[in-house]
């Protein structure tokens, strides 16, 4: 498959402010890391910016393990350490341009009333992800809220068991009608939604379906979803839709990890070898 221009080509001219600012809602006092692979991601993918907006008390924790080119936003937090629905103004007045919503936050009713509120409330282009969905389970009339759908580009990525708590069915039944499921999905939806798995699935509210060829099963292990999360939230900070930007972010995501697994094997592939091999897998598609 062959990159879009639009990822490739920059002009000579160009600022990191032209390729985007990406707001990544994560972490979790267990989960510091999946905040710190969703940045490497997103900045291997070609984001502009990178802000990590997690709970305060990990500030110092996630300065030492993240990337040096991204930021970060310390948010109000519970008093167990999770993040807080008081955060809520600071990331609706953020300058972001795409926001990433999930990964390692965790299942504290505070994270998830403020997960809520910003998937609602929030009118930029969204990656919901991880628990980010967890949240939305019996309230997916959300969706629908403030009139964002359809009009604002929001991508979400389950894997099988997340789309099944979605659905209020059991996993068989999303597995045995993986394609229909995720068309059907998106269509009611207004969403572009990213069904993982082998031969992960894309489908928008348009018709537009991708059934993805790259990866393997080395890839089944702990951070490749927020991995994922971070490459898919890049590219809509570049300018590409919410469809392009899920199918080229899966294609690349499972072609790195193929290119990884060549080297470190099926059994021993883990989530940092992915984003170790994006550069690569963006040359063999440039």
């Amino acid at each position: 498959m062959r990159l879009p221009a639009q990822l490739l080509r920059r002009k000579r001219d160009s600022n990191k402010g032209d390729f985007g600012h990406i707001l990544i809602i994560a972490g979790s006092p267990r989960y510091s890391g999946a905040a710190v692979l969703t940045a490497k991601a997103s900045l291997r993918s070609g984001a502009g910016l990178v802000t990590l907006a997690i709970p305060k008390s990990l500030n110092n924790a996630v300065i030492k393990i993240k990337p040096l080119e991204a930021m970060i936003l310390p948010l109000p937090e519970t008093r167990d350490g999770f993040l807080s629905l008081s955060g809520f103004k600071k990331i609706a007045d953020f300058p972001a341009d795409v926001i990433a919503i999930g990964p390692g936050l965790d299942r504290d009713k505070s994270t998830f009333a403020l997960a809520r509120k910003v998937i609602s409330k929030v009118g930029k282009p969204m990656v919901i992800d991880a628990d980010g969905l967890t949240a939305l389970n019996g309230h997916l009339k959300i969706l629908r809220a403030g009139g964002l759908t359809g009009k604002r580009a929001t991508i979400m990525t389950p894997h099988p068991g997340e789309m099944a708590r979605l659905l209020k069915v059991n996993v068989k039944e999303v597995q045995k009608n993986r394609k229909s499921i995720a068309a059907r999905f998106a269509k009611i939806h207004k969403v572009t939604l990213v069904l993982k798995g082998a031969n992960t699935i894309v489908a928008d509210h348009k018709g537009s379906a991708y059934i993805n060829k790259t990866g393997n099963p080395g890839m089944s292990t702990a951070g490749c979803g927020d991995v994922l999360t971070g490459m898919i939230a890049a590219f809509l900070g570049q300018g590409l839709s919410a469809f392009d930007a899920a199918k080229y972010g899966v294609y690349l995501q499972g072609l790195a990890g193929d290119i990884a697994a060549k080297e470190k094997t099926q059994i021993s592939l883990i989530a940092s070898d992915i984003i170790a091999k994006i550069p690569e897998a963006i040359k063999r598609c440039s």
